[in-house]
């Protein structure tokens, strides 16, 4: 089996790497961890000038045209910079949806936006229960003549504070099922009847409460089949599951050249403490644990650019990931000693978005329920 990148692939890497070493170094992140705004508009229309919005969107919209793949490499990257901002709740929860089952209305109107970095979207998906299932949906959306009207609070929907759009996932009929009567609504963020407000995390990202109040929507602003979301909605899930896998992977890698570097410099008995075997263990169970993570994350990221089923492969990688980083970090940790646990270092950046990305779209309990599902038990 052949693993290695095509040429095209590792120039993406490598450009991308370069670009973000300059422009989103630790110090950026750090400034963007306190910006209300949480990322920097200037740095998102030079990725837009590249085309990194786009570059899984067709063409015909203003995209690139490229495939799954190429954006999971992409990711790669972005975790390892520790890259804050709109990017994904944009590209994975808004734009690629809306590329799949979108009418040919609705990509006219909102991807060539996307590509250009002119709108931002997000998912409002999860409610108070935390719960990533149809049974725990209760946002509900009444039919109003052409119109619905939706009420009920969504939690943790990132960006939701400088969003354009939502894509609202709102009970719309009744339910002799709980998967039945799903629908997805494209929502103006600037509709009367929203309100948000920014909730304080440990990993420092803008995730919101948004609270819908008699919020008028147009018929025509429905994602889909009206009613039959549910399997979009999976879709999305899987998707996202993937790519934060994909990001994961970036920053542990990151996290393990870091320690290898440390464990080379650090001197102990005037020695380097690398040269010890128990640091050296230590080091080689991250990198085995990260080379596994890669090989579970693009198997499934791969079958995602094929258009093969992968319902299974994404929850394995989530579930293997979400446990993961942890076993990286703390290893790294263990390495590193108490500097590791101070905010000047840059270890702290990645401990906390570990512990955020475990629970984003599903933790490991839920994906290894899926494996389970899938393997018909």
């Amino acid at each position: 089996m052949n693993f290695t990148l095509s040429e095209e692939q590792e120039m993406l890497k490598k450009m991308a790497r370069d670009f973000l070493v300059e422009k989103c170094p630790k110090t950026v992140v750090r400034e963007l961890e306190d910006d209300e705004r949480g990322y920097s508009p200037q740095l998102w229309q030079e990725m837009a000038g590249l085309g990194w919005m786009g570059l899984a969107i067709p063409e015909k919209y203003g995209g690139g045209g490229m495939s799954f793949l190429d954006l999971a490499i992409l990711l790669e990257e972005m975790g390892r910079a520790c890259l804050p901002g709109p990017f994904f709740s944009t590209v994975l929860l808004g734009g690629l949806p809306i590329a799949d089952i979108g009418t040919e209305e609705q990509k006219q109107e909102y991807l060539p936006k996307i590509s250009a970095g002119e709108a931002i979207f997000t998912l409002a998906l999860t409610e108070p229960s935390g719960r990533y299932d149809a049974a725990s949906m209760a946002v509900r959306a009444a039919a109003d003549g052409d119109d619905y009207i939706v009420n009920g609070t969504k939690l943790f929907v990132s960006d939701a504070h400088i969003a354009d759009y939502l894509l609202c996932v709102a009970r719309s009929s009744g339910r002799p099922k709980p998967e039945d009567g799903i629908t997805i609504f494209i929502v103006d963020a600037k509709s009367p009847g929203i309100s948000c407000t920014v909730l304080k995390t440990i990993a420092r990202d803008k995730l919101c409460e948004v609270v819908f109040d008699r919020v008028r929507v147009p018929g025509k602003n429905i994602l889909g089949q009206p009613g039959r979301g549910w399997s979009e909605v999976r879709r999305i899930m899987e998707r996202a599951a993937t790519a934060k896998c994909c990001d994961m992977v970036g920053a542990i890698q990151q996290v393990l050249d870091m320690t290898v570097d440390y464990a080379k410099e650090r001197k102990q008995f005037d020695r380097p403490i690398g040269s010890f075997q128990v640091i050296q263990h230590y080091c080689a169970n991250m990198a085995t644990d990260v080379d596994g993570s890669r090989f579970a994350a693009y198997r499934a990221a791969w079958r995602l650019s094929e258009g093969v089923p992968c319902a299974k492969e994404a929850a394995v990688a989530k579930a293997w990931l979400s446990e993961a980083c942890e076993r990286v970090l703390a290893l790294a940790h263990q390495i590193h000693g108490a500097i590791g646990v101070t905010m000047d270092h840059d270890l702290q950046f990645y401990t906390r978005r570990a512990k955020a990305a475990a629970a984003t779209f599903g933790n490991a309990d839920f994906h290894q329920e899926t494996v389970a599902q899938e393997m018909g038990l």
